[in-house]
């Protein structure tokens, strides 16, 4: 059973907001970017229904959920509230559910999402392709090697790339697969970097990222 967070407070979240975006701002200036380009995206996998209106309130905009069903539910409550999208693992069964309600869908990596993306993506639907840039095993995301043939595939608009480097406790660990994922977006003329979380996203915004997303930073 999944426990949420609760007695979530506004200011406290607003706050958190505030820091975070001075953190991702500095690390960006010293990396020659404008801190404008990085989007903070809330993950709200942990987030109730009824604590969504506290993020409102305290300034987020744009959410992201990691289950079709939560989504649902969610932009049932609280639509128009945020701009949604879809950050979790994708089952093919699943496209159908999500595409109505979403902007992106982060985490595209398998020809059978592919096959129901081109049944079921709206017109505006925008999707990134999810990388396994360190080529762990068992893990999610196209290949390095086969992402060009894999972006041929694609029957909807792509717009970036994103990817989850291994765990560490470390941020610095994380540097070059955000530098690799970078590289591949340039080569490939895509312009959305989906990478960096609570962990490291000091790190992700030197290193390109236009989105990252955060979830226990923002509600600790």
């Amino acid at each position: 059973m999944v426990e949420l967070i609760s007695d979530l407070r506004a200011d406290t979240v607003r706050a958190n907001l505030a820091e975070l975006r001075e953190e991702i701002a500095t690390a960006a200036t010293a990396a020659g970017r404008y801190p404008g380009e990085v989007e903070v995206l809330a993950a709200t996998k942990y987030v109730s229904v009824d604590d969504l209106s506290v993020l409102a309130e305290a300034g987020i905009g744009l959410v992201g959920e990691n289950r079709a069903q939560d989504l649902v539910a969610k932009v049932a409550a609280h639509g128009e509230l945020f701009t949604w999208d879809f950050i979790g693992r994708l089952q093919s069964r699943k496209v159908r559910t999500i595409a109505p309600y979403v902007r992106y869908i982060h985490s595209v990596d398998s020809d059978s999402v592919l096959a129901q993306l081109a049944k079921y993506a709206p017109p505006s639907l925008e999707v990134m392709i999810e990388v396994n840039v360190a080529e762990e095993p068992n893990k999610g995301g196209v290949l390095p090697a086969e992402l060009g043939s894999f972006l041929g595939r694609v029957p909807a608009p792509v717009v970036g790339l994103m990817t989850m480097p291994p765990l560490s406790d470390d941020p610095e660990a994380s540097r070059p697969y955000f530098a690799s994922l970078r590289a591949l977006a340039q080569r490939h003329g895509l312009r959305h970097l989906s990478m960096g979380t609570s962990q490291d996203y000091a790190v992700a915004a030197q290193e390109g990222a236009t989105i990252v997303r955060i979830g226990t930073s923002l509600y600790r």
